[in-house]
């Protein structure tokens, strides 16, 4: 395989931005999950949806 000068690192800093960016992913979804307005909303939703189908 023919690599350009100097470019001997980049799949490994690629797979370093991209562990990076998934993990500050997860982290706004744990946060976003764990907050009190979106666990209101869903209790909400699925108080709904019982109520609905009784």
């Amino acid at each position: 395989m023919h690599f350009l000068r100097g470019d001997e690192g980049t799949t490994t800093a690629e797979y370093a931005i991209g562990t990076v960016a998934a993990a500050a992913f997860a982290l706004a979804l744990y946060t976003l999950l764990t907050g009190d307005s979106i666990s209101t909303a869903l209790s909400g939703l699925v108080q709904r949806a019982l109520t609905v189908a009784t």
